[in-house]
């Protein structure tokens, strides 16, 4: 069975990981969900991580927000893709998070989505397609979700250029 785990670096990032949550709600993938601080709490983060792969996670979304170091410290002990996704909780708008996140160094990788809901999103459809590769059923949804975004586009189209009488 497919499975994501999603952990956060604290109670504040609830609302950013409820957008990853529907999603994969949306195509049916189950789900593991930690609150833990790679700072605060760093035995219980590097506990749940190492035992992720037992616990059948097979894609791991850190989302955290301030010097982020949560998907680092994640991708650090586990070959699992880790997937982060900064959040905008400090004077400087989430852009500290992205940096921790994304300025890995070599041969610790670490996908880093936007920062805020619209990374939330993202790293869930990613999540998806990497489980998609083994998995058939999914592989469909995933190819519909995203004919779907098209159609969508093309129906934007033809509603604006009704409302503009073109």
């Amino acid at each position: 069975m497919n499975k994501v785990g999603i952990i956060l670096g604290s109670k504040s990032d609830v609302e950013i990981a409820k957008k990853a949550i529907e999603i994969l709600k949306s195509f049916s993938v189950d789900y593991d969900f930690i609150i833990s601080s790679a700072h605060r709490s760093p035995e219980r983060t590097i506990n749940w991580t190492i035992n992720a792969e037992k616990n059948n996670i097979n894609v791991i979304i850190a989302i955290a927000g301030a010097a982020a170091h949560l998907a680092g410290v994640v991708a650090a002990h586990t070959i699992l893709p880790v997937i982060a996704v900064p959040v905008a909780s400090t004077t400087l708008g989430g852009f500290d998070a992205l940096l921790s996140s994304v300025q890995m160094p070599a041969g610790v990788p670490v996908a880093t989505m936007a920062i805020g809901s619209a990374g939330a999103v993202n790293a869930a459809i990613l999540a998806i397609q990497i489980l998609s590769l083994t998995d058939a059923d999914l592989r469909e949804k995933i190819i519909a979700y995203k004919n779907n975004l098209s159609l969508k586009v093309e129906k934007d189209h033809c509603d604006i250029l009704k409302d503009l009488h073109i």
